[in-house]
């Protein structure tokens, strides 16, 4: 009987071979994901734990499922600390700085990325330049600028340091998704009569709507969330937002973590809401605006 050998292919072994050390970085890399996760995602899960707990449960520690979770703590931060006042004022604040920020920075986008005028490349460098400015370092002249300007104190002494804070990646952000409008679109509709203004309204924004999305969310998280400049601006408690509001639960002799975090709670729900309903226009709004 003739027997046959078989040969292994030249390299087979080689292909195996990288095929499990590409499985076992990935699954490496998985691991570790999970972990950075799991350590990341443990101070929330605190947080909404401790706010369904009693004073005593959350000081003794133990298990992060409360024992004997109740909605009492939610309840009295929400009406003892007045923090519907504080919900609305931080509400006022963040609507009319994302309202200001898309009507201003979706018209200043559109002209750098349409319009041609001089200067226009160095003006763009200039507001993208700003991106690596910390906002820190002009504080103290955005706090004597509006005390002269006598607006320190209100809401509207908030607004402005807000809009003008996003202008930067709102630009950059908005050029980049009017960049992907073809200009084919624009000449159809200056033959057909429309002014400037029509061309905007009725032709770029609409297609540009992911990137206003994206936009109005990198502006409404961080001013909903603010915390140093409303507190060297607001001095009067009826004008506090949530941040300020929340401040006045540490503040405390003897602070109460259960309220404290039942009022942390309040403050990101309307925020974490925002973000998952709005979440595939975000991703979109980016991915546009880079290949803009």
């Amino acid at each position: 009987m003739t027997s046959i050998s078989v040969k292994a292919r030249p390299g087979a072994s080689d292909d195996t071979r990288a095929r499990t050390r590409r499985r076992i970085a990935r699954a490496v890399v998985g691991v570790l994901l999970a972990l950075y996760g799991l350590v990341s995602v443990y101070p929330f899960l605190w947080m909404v734990s401790a706010a369904f707990k009693d004073q005593i449960e959350v000081v003794r520690g133990g298990h992060l499922i409360p024992r004997n979770p109740t909605f009492e703590t939610l309840v009295d931060t929400w009406n003892e600390l007045h923090f519907f006042d504080f919900f609305l004022n931080s509400l006022l604040v963040t609507l009319y700085t994302v309202v200001l920020t898309l009507v201003i920075y979706a018209a200043a986008g559109y002209a750098f990325a349409v319009l041609r005028f001089p200067g226009r490349g160095l003006l763009q460098k200039l507001f993208v330049s700003l991106l690596f400015v910390p906002g820190i370092t002009v504080m103290l002249p955005i706090v004597l600028l509006e005390d002269r300007m006598g607006i320190l104190g209100t809401h509207f002494g908030l607004v402005l340091p807000f809009v003008n804070g996003g202008a930067p990646l709102s630009i950059l952000l908005m050029t980049g998704a009017f960049l992907a409008v073809p200009l084919e679109l624009r000449d159809s509709a200056r033959v057909d009569g429309a002014s400037e203004l029509r061309i905007f309204t009725s032709v770029y924004l609409p297609l540009a709507r992911p990137a206003l999305i994206t936009v109005g969310l990198l502006t409404a998280i961080p001013t909903w969330n603010e915390f140093l400049l409303t507190r060297v601006s607001l001095n009067d408690p009826s004008t506090y937002t949530l941040p300020l509001g929340l401040q006045t639960l540490s503040a405390e002799n003897v602070p109460h973590y259960n309220n404290l975090m039942a009022g942390a709670l309040i403050v990101v729900i309307p925020v974490i809401i925002l973000f998952l309903s709005l979440q595939r226009y975000f991703v979109n709004g980016l991915v546009g605006a880079v290949k803009g």
